[in-house]
């Protein structure tokens, strides 16, 4: 509560600082309608009133002068009735007006002559088109997910928007987002995860503060609408070289409705697998729900409610051998409640909860081996708490929004983990792969946020004003607690039968498995032995030319041929020591405002704002380390009606996103008091500890003082136009550059004593803001050279639900380079020279790009109950390079050391960046469903989903291991798109 209170304060003395004169959107939208007579000619004094059952918000107006009305501030809706009176003419209504959060959509009313009685119109929506906003965005309504086959979840929804790319684990990259890992997961390898999305739930960020990942989930029943934006954000959001995904949930209504549904789905609807290397284990999997909304007292308080249970077991099978390798269960319990009280026509209250406990015995891939598998427990409890009060032209809101993320890991197998490094042979992934996963994990991503809103409307007659001021408070927790299994080491060995390697044959190339020394620890561990207690011995057995000194070539004839104390019996050559265990609690706090107006004037909007973020990072002693002072990201955009009726629009876009620093940056930085950690070279008879990670002895890590904070500029230009009642056609291109990208940089190699001292890879301390070296093993700063380059342009032409149908049709064409794919991680590009954007052969074409793709989105529904609809994706495939595996990660294959421009080093080989791409492929998914009313009070569904329904289980990963894993070798398929797969379900509601 302590940070509730200082956040409220920093809010009122925001609002004294008169800031009330501006405004804050909140998670709504608004109309414009437009009454004329039967000549054509506006209609002044006409009093406007638009309700839904689906919001306790009503709102009225008069027409101006030019018949006009705008009616801002409702809560999203496709149920929308309108209700209009005046002099000279009779009443009517219209129903079924659509609002999307964000948006101004417009409509235009004739009304006939008095003396006729009260009449019905559906009205026509002259435009699908929002003509004052440059927001490229996909508004993904209850009627188009509820048509469609999904796996009803927010985040597979993002696949429906153009240009999002292919993903397995639902956080997908969209045009210049990272796409890319170097280190692969099991199942979804290198390719199709992305760190720079933005997860809204409500107007409130829960992206996870440390991956960059979604942080949250919760039941598919309780969306009202999602919004992808995928270019041109507003100030009001934080944004970044990804998507923004913001969901706004369901309120309850005046009338009582609820649902209960099921679905099923298990190996008997599951077509044969076409590949030998994948299994048919036997599965099954269930996903129910059910919901309940209502007035607790009409037309003010109302709830809504909603709990779903979703469970799969899975029992994987080793596709070579039809051996039974284990059974997997996931368990999945998310409920959600609503409290909204409208406490007067301008007051209203709205307190939310929603929880996602899940359990995962293990990994349904069978690439996992059981001695490598583990159990996650993840998922914990949301609260927010809003207040809005009206006024005629200005709207506020002040909130309170509590996560909590846990995602904790226990290993299978609880022996010391070793990986095995061999050179020849043919080494299995067993063989690669002993002892278990190596560590349990226990983690906590939690966040509070404190928020203050204000939206303000001017109507001038020099034009129209949106006003928009927001102000908020944020705390992210990254809690860990990671404790080593077996004898508390990691261990990476050589393989008995390359016993007597040196470590110079041993960092070169031509190896299968994990090797963990590089030729960057060199200097690093002649600096360890020499201030050794026993630097005598270590220059006695290394220094061959008896000067006193051990050389990096006398260092690299050192042979490894021990296998003392060895947990797999292999050859002793590395391993991490866990010499302290305790937990780290490390925190970010942020303060973030914008200021933004969006002027129309005829048929000319322009729209300028600034989003300003400050971040402090605190280590896990409560200190703080370093402030990322006040960044301001600006945007502007143009946008002309054409025409000057709502039908097309042509517009521009400039802005700047930043990408703050997330918490896995602050445990690398700022853990002094959790986990210590010795890394270790076995030499001759015994281990040499030559580096120390975390604790407060040896810090691992300073933010330099000069480090910036990442960004990308966006400059995009557009046309929309409406090609026949609700149809619209537009056309984008966009140009965005990512620079200041974040690394960590070992000063050993890059300074003015360092390895690279007086070469082209200096980096004098003055460029990380320091006088003299630090004393920790890295510092964290900005990636020298390091940038991302993306050039794309996007066809779309949508049709909303009208007239038994709608579609949504799309082709994204991208181009991506660069010479990095760090993003908030510290990973080797600072500390090996090969590696630097810098040296040569690094930049290319960025690895997980996906350059053109093709979606077919749409549903036709027949008079007689049925309805059919239709998912076509096809893209080119994915890029990926030709790697080799250092420690965990897959980095590009390197050459034989020699001489560039001075610096000698295994360099990364010509042509090995993004140089191939898996093949091309398209699925077709397919949803037949069936309606029925019962007594005019239920609603009876059901459904068929038919995934791959042309069962073309193509290629969608091949091995990037220039030799192989031990199991499959380079460009050998890796992943299929999986076989056909039915999945039937049932709904009743009332």
């Amino acid at each position: 509560m302590t940070f509730l209170r200082k956040s409220m304060t920093a809010i009122a003395v925001a609002a004294t600082l008169g800031v009330s004169a501006t405004a804050f959107a909140a998670e709504t939208g608004g109309l414009k309608i437009t009454i004329v007579n039967a000549q054509g000619q506006p209609v002044a004094g006409a009093k406007v009133m638009v309700s839904s059952p689906e919001s306790l918000v009503s709102k009225e107006a008069v027409t101006d002068a030019e018949g006009v009305v705008r009616l801002t501030g409702l809560d999203p809706s496709n149920k929308y009735e309108v209700d209009v009176t005046g002099n000279g003419f009779e009443p009517f209504e219209a129903n079924n007006l659509r609002v999307t959060t964000g948006k101004v959509l417009s409509f235009s009313y004739a009304v006939g002559d008095s003396g006729i009685e009260k009449i019905a119109v559906t009205g026509r929506q002259i435009a699908a088109l929002d003509t004052t906003s440059s927001v490229v965005a996909t508004d993904i309504t209850l009627d188009l997910t509820e048509s469609l086959p999904t796996q009803r979840s927010y985040q597979n929804y993002l696949q429906l928007a153009p240009g999002v790319k292919p993903s397995l684990d639902n956080n997908p990259s969209s045009k210049s987002g990272v796409n890319y890992s170097d280190i692969p997961d099991p199942k979804t390898g290198s390719a199709g995860s992305s760190s720079d999305n933005v997860y809204y739930i409500d107007g409130v960020n829960v992206t996870d503060n440390s991956t960059g990942t979604f942080g949250a989930n919760f039941n598919s029943e309780i969306i009202q609408e999602q919004q992808i934006i995928t270019g041109g954000v507003p100030a009001k959001y934080a944004g970044g070289a990804g998507l923004v995904s913001r969901v706004t949930t369901k309120s309850g209504s005046n009338e009582w409705h609820g649902s209960i549904n099921y679905y099923m789905q298990n190996d008997s609807l599951v077509s044969d697998y076409d590949h030998e290397e994948q299994a048919e284990g036997s599965f099954k999997n269930f996903d129910t729900a059910v919901t309940l909304g209502g007035p607790i007292i009409k037309d003010q308080l109302w709830f809504f409610a909603s709990y779903q249970l979703k469970n799969e077991k899975t029992d994987v099978t080793n596709p070579n051998t039809g051996a039974f390798a284990r059974s997997v269960e996931r368990d999945e319990k998310l409920g959600f409640a609503k409290l909204t009280w409208q406490a007067t026509d301008d007051d209203r209250l709205t307190v939310t909860y929603f929880n996602d406990p899940t359990t995962i015995s293990g990994s349904d891939d069978i690439n996992t081996l059981n001695n490598r598998d583990r159990a996650r427990d993840q998922g914990g409890d949301n609260y927010k708490i809003e207040y809005s009060h009206s006024w005629d032209d200005v709207v506020l809101n002040v909130g309170y929004f509590s996560h909590e993320g846990e995602l904790t890991d226990n290993a299978a197998d609880q022996s010391t983990s070793n990986d095995v490094a061999y050179k020849g042979g043919n080494p299995t992934k067993a063989d690669l792969s002993l002892g278990g996963l190596g560590a349990n994990t226990i983690r906590f991503r939690n966040k509070e946020t404190a928020y203050f809103n204000l939206e303000y409307y001017l109507y001038t007659d020099f034009g129209d004003h949106t006003i928009e001021f927001g102000f908020e408070r944020e705390t992210n927790e990254n809690i860990s607690n990671q404790v080593y299994t077996g004898e508390g080491a990691i261990y990476t060995s050589i393989a008995k039968q390359n016993s007597g390697v040196s470590l110079g044959e041993y960092i070169g190339s031509g190896w299968s498995g994990i090797r963990t020394i590089a030729s960057a620890d060199l200097e690093r561990i002649i600096e360890a032995m020499g201030e050794s207690s026993d630097s005598a011995y270590y220059t006695g057995i290394l220094d061959s030319d008896s000067d006193g000194v051990i050389s990096n070539d006398e260092l690299k004839a050192l042979t490894f041929n021990s296998s003392d104390g060895n947990p797999g019996g292999q050859i002793n050559n590395y391993r991490i020591v866990q010499v302290q265990q305790a937990e780290s609690k490390l925190e970010t706090k942020g303060t973030t405002f914008y200021i933004q107006d969006s002027w129309t004037l005829d048929s000319l909007t322009v729209a300028g704002g600034i989003r300003a973020e400050k971040w402090d990072h605190y280590a896990s002693t409560g200190d703080k380390i370093f402030t990322f002072d006040w960044e301001y990201a600006p945007r502007l955009s143009v946008v002309y009606d054409v025409n000057g009726d709502g039908e097309s629009k042509v517009w521009a876009f400039a802005g700047r996103y930043y990408d703050p620093i997330r918490t896995n940056m602050t445990s690398f930085a700022g853990n002094l008091t959790g986990s210590v950690r010795e890394e270790q070279l076995w030499v001759n008879d015994h281990w040499l500890t030559y580096r120390t990670r975390g604790g407060i002895g040896t810090q691992d890590a300073f933010f330099s003082p000069n480090t910036k904070t990442p960004y990308t500029d966006e400059f995009m230009i557009g046309y929309s136009m409406n090609v026949a009642e609700d149809m619209s056609v537009s056309a984008t291109y966009t140009d965005r550059k990512t620079s200041d990208i974040l690394e960590d940089y070992d000063l050993g190699l890059y300074d003015e004593q360092g390895a690279y001292a007086g070469t082209w890879l200096e980096l004098p301390l003055s460029y990380f803001g320091y006088t003299e070296r630090p004393d920790s093993n890295y510092v964290i700063g900005t990636l020298a050279g390091g940038e991302r380059k993306y050039k794309g342009y996007e066809l779309t032409f949508r049709k909303h639900r009208t007239d038994n149908w709608q579609m949504l049709v799309s082709y994204t064409h991208n181009e991506a380079e660069g010479n990095s794919n760090s993003d908030s991680n510290a990973d080797y590009q600072g500390d090996w020279g090969a590696l630097d954007p810098r040296a040569p052969n690094q930049y290319g074409k960025q690895p997980g790009n996906v350059a053109d793709q093709f979606k077919v989105i749409g549903s036709y529904y027949f008079d007689n109950g049925f309805e059919i609809g239709a998912i076509y994706n096809w893209n080119s495939g994915t890029r990926y390079s030709e790697t080799q595996a250092i420690g965990s990660r897959h980095l590009p294959v390197m050459d034989d050391a020699y001489d560039y421009q001075g610096v000698v080093d295994t360099w990364i080989s010509e042509g090995a960046v993004g140089s191939h791409t898996t093949p091309s492929y398209g699925t077709l998914d397919l949803r037949i469903k069936y309606s029925m009313d019962i007594d005019d009070t239920y609603k009876a569904e059901f459904f068929m989903d038919i995934f791959n329904a042309l069962d073309d289980q193509a290629v969608t990963r091949e091995q990037d291991l220039l030799n192989g894993d031990g199991d499959t070798q380079f460009g050998e398929a890796l992943g299929w798109v999986e076989p056909r797969r039915l999945y039937l379900g049932a709904r009743l509601s009332f």
